[in-house]
């Protein structure tokens, strides 16, 4: 009898929080299980990195050490997933609205079938003023969201 592997192409969205880690062995757990790809996403939102308010723009100096930066932590990431036994894994930044990225352009561009992020990685006042990027992604994704929630145990 053929094993049927449900999910060829899985998305871990991350975002530097502390549950990264947790939310990073979810998703190499499930690529692994299925024999699948993995894509690591971290979504960098301009209006984070100025007021929000104002017309200031990124310099281009500016924008190549946030990339430059954020690269490094995912090909850590993406060692660790190697190191795992995932065969195929990419990273990939994006400049945008997570919730818009994550549940759908991303996906739509990938071919993901699942997607896995952490319950949260927002304070309560900004989840309340901007609303849960993973609230988001679970009610309006086209494919299966697994949210991964902290775990003290877990390092």
């Amino acid at each position: 009898m053929t094993e049927i592997y449900p999910y060829k192409h899985i998305l871990v969205a991350v975002d530097g929080s502390k549950i990264t880690s947790n939310v990073l062995e979810s998703a190499i757990d499930s690529a692994l299980r299925n024999h699948a790809s993995l894509d690591i996403l971290r979504i960098v939102q301009v209006t984070q990195l100025t007021d929000g308010y104002s017309n200031a723009a990124l310099s281009n100096e500016e924008t190549y050490n946030i990339v430059k930066t954020t690269k490094e932590r995912l090909d850590d990431l993406k060692k660790r997933a190697v190191d795992a036994g995932v065969e195929d894994v990419n990273v990939h930044i994006r400049f945008g609205n997570p919730k818009r990225v994550i549940a759908h352009e991303f996906p739509s561009d990938h071919n993901t079938e699942l997607i896995v992020l952490g319950a949260t990685g927002v304070s309560g006042l900004e989840r309340f003023v901007l609303g849960s990027v993973t609230h988001y992604v679970s009610r309006m994704a086209k494919c299966d969201v697994l949210v991964v929630r902290k775990n003290d145990h877990v390092n």
